[in-house]
């Protein structure tokens, strides 16, 4: 019999891959609409939460839906339902349907919006436009039995926890003698109570980033023998992933701005751009910031881009931007929609080897609000 999955044990995966302290404090991600403890047996994937797409999900049974852009952005004064922000609230309530958002923690992720349309660039030697955080690091130290090593060493490592570089299952062990006296109302795994044991043990060591640390604690807890399990936690100064915001990379052959623009088109299924910019320029050094992303145009010069892709962009931006000498790509705020494959690609890997009875899907509905006549 399969086991149920709950709407916080897919929040957990979601957020080992873009954690919530990687959105900008101006966004408001993660739980919007609905609870943490329902069930789930259906998730559906959307750029936006529209009454369209809340109609969607209600006629396809979908029990929570994952959402890049939040449905709730600014603070609710009232929920007034016959506004269609309220009208949207009231029907997810009545069918029981959870929201969730990532939104700046999925475009700053590794392997997140901004690397995924880097990916339909196919941009080499890519890094963030604009540096955000390195990932806090901690050093987590568990007291094993030796009968139990080597559950918990795959505990460690199937949670993700033991990765330096292009290694992984790294640890240290230290072997020594524990000690405890079981207490009234103790059921120990070893000894008796009212009787001091002395315990051959081993203290496994190894890294593990913040984003991951609480999954990592729990797995190595559930796999552990012992009544109480004794590990520590402790910071370090060494630097964990670099995290930013939008991809700058380069081309494998350079091509003209007027060639470019068209690849773009392909690459990201589009059939309009507005673009500013001599068209004869030659291109290689490619920035990319999905959504909104006039602000960062500055960081595109000092990384020496050679053209500026990125959505929402105003008349005098690109006016700017060419006494700059940088061409800009508008390429619209829905080339993010990418982030509904991608995201259902991610939690399908996750959910593979889990015995749960899940489906994840894309929405279908076409939440752009422009037409292009």
């Amino acid at each position: 019999m399969a086991q149920k999955i709950h709407n916080s044990d897919i929040f957990r995966i979601m957020e080992a891959w873009a954690p919530k302290s990687l959105a900008y404090d101006w966004d408001n991600v993660g739980l919007q609409v609905g609870s943490h403890n329902n069930p789930v047996k259906k998730i559906m994937v959307t750029l936006d939460v529209t009454e369209a797409v809340t109609d969607e999900a209600i006629k396809k049974d979908v029990d929570l839906i994952i959402a890049h852009h939040p449905l709730l952005f600014r603070p609710l004064k009232q929920i007034n339902t016959d506004h269609f922000r309220g009208k949207i609230i009231q029907k997810l309530i009545q069918h029981d349907i959870t929201v969730y958002a990532a939104h700046t923690n999925l475009d700053i992720a590794s392997g997140g919006v901004n690397d995924m349309l880097a990916d339909l660039l196919s941009l080499n030697n890519r890094k963030s436009l604009v540096d955000f955080q390195d990932e806090k690091l901690y050093k987590l130290a568990v007291f094993v039995p030796e009968s139990h090593i080597q559950a918990i060493t795959n505990a460690l490592a199937k949670h993700g926890a033991g990765h330096l570089g292009n290694y992984s299952h790294c640890t240290f062990q230290t072997k020594g003698t524990g000690t405890f006296l079981p207490l009234e109302g103790a059921k120990p795994f070893i000894g008796e109570v009212h009787t001091v044991e002395h315990v051959n043990e081993i203290k496994v060591e190894t890294i593990v980033q913040e984003s991951i640390l609480q999954n990592v604690v729990s797995g190595v807890i559930n796999a552990h023998p012992y009544e109480e399990v004794a590990y520590d936690i402790i910071p370090l100064q060494n630097k964990g992933n670099q995290y930013g915001l939008g991809r700058i990379g380069t081309l494998e052959q350079p091509m003209s701005l007027k060639s470019f623009v068209q690849y773009v088109k392909e690459a990201f299924k589009i059939e309009h751009v507005r673009v500013s910019g001599n068209l004869d320029k030659k291109v290689k050094r490619i920035a990319v910031v999905g959504g909104s992303g006039e602000k960062y145009i500055q960081s595109a010069l000092i990384q020496k881009a050679d053209v500026y892709i990125t959505g929402d962009v105003s008349f005098h931006f690109a006016q700017d931007a060419i006494e700059m000498g940088i061409p800009v790509i508008d390429a619209g705020h829905y080339i993010e929609q990418i982030m509904k494959s991608g995201t259902k690609e991610y939690l399908e890997d996750n959910l593979a080897n889990l015995s749960f009875e899940i489906e994840v899907i894309e929405s279908e509905t076409n939440t752009d609000p422009f037409q292009y006549l």
